[in-house]
């Protein structure tokens, strides 16, 4: 076979290769979570429970209540699906994800090590960590410098950034480590604990029920956080969503409104 003849060959065959590449239509993309949320009529939300004002769930009753509580049944109704809340830990935050629902939500801050693991929408609520102590110890808490002193008994709740940011930051102080985020102010109020360091909101949050609590310069954080919602990671087309339902929500008055009825 002459040259010219093999050249005119490899021309067809590449012709035949994409005839048939046509005829059989584009690769199928990878199903989004959000299509199975659609197939489904359900969006399957994770949440601990025990971070008000974010969310709540009532031991008693097991109704759920607080401003992500609210923010998750607004997007099942955008979305036009049944809510159903997914109880879950700090410890368990992650690897639930996907496998027992389809986002988390409920104050999670942005980390590194949670964004290794899943996506993040964008964030809507700026916070650091301050600390909250009974209103006659405010002025003895003002630095970690007069916290971290040997006698003063900081409690924190495992799993999550709270401990994180104590063991970081306590070498002196004792670290009180309670498991029930629930009662974990109670401690304070009666005694068994000094103080308590974690979101500037929340202890907003906590000063406003129990009028014996202080938040200690809740403007002036000790660090810079943010929160946000996690999702699948990989899932570029639920993050996508989910990004634009947040940004409308959060210009519309629907995210004030959830929030100014626990925080004002």
């Amino acid at each position: 076979m002459t040259v010219r003849k093999t050249a005119l060959w490899l021309v067809a065959l590449a012709l035949l290769g994409m005839g048939t590449a046509s005829a059989a239509g584009p690769a199928k993309q990878p199903r989004s979570e959000l299509d199975r949320v659609l197939a489904r009529g359900e969006v399957k939300v994770c949440s601990t429970g025990d971070y008000r004002p974010f969310t709540y769930r009532d031991p008693a009753t097991g109704q759920w209540s607080g401003i992500d509580v609210d923010m998750a049944g607004d997007l099942a109704q955008r979305l036009g699906v049944r809510l159903k809340i997914v109880p879950t830990t700090w410890k368990t935050l992650v690897d639930d994800l996907g496998r027992t629902c389809d986002l988390s939500m409920g104050g999670i801050s942005i980390t590194l090590d949670r964004a290794k693991r899943a996506f993040y929408t964008e964030p809507y609520v700026r916070d650091g960590k301050t600390p909250i102590t009974r209103c006659e110890n405010a002025e003895r808490f003002q630095t970690l410098e007069q916290i971290d002193q040997p006698g003063v008994r900081a409690i924190v709740n495992p799993g999550g950034t709270n401990e994180q940011f104590a063991d970081a930051n306590l070498k002196q102080a004792t670290i009180v480590r309670h498991p029930d985020n629930n009662t974990i102010f109670t401690e304070i109020i009666e005694g068994r604990a000094d103080l308590m360091i974690t979101d500037a909101v929340e202890t907003r949050w906590q000063a406003k029920e129990h009028p014996e609590l202080c938040s200690v310069h809740p403007d002036q954080p000790f660090t810079f956080a943010e929160k946000a919602y996690l999702l699948p990671r990989g899932d570029v087309v639920f993050q996508e969503w989910a990004d634009q339902w947040l940004n409308l929500a959060r210009h519309d008055g629907t995210y004030d409104r959830f929030a100014a009825a626990w925080i004002g």
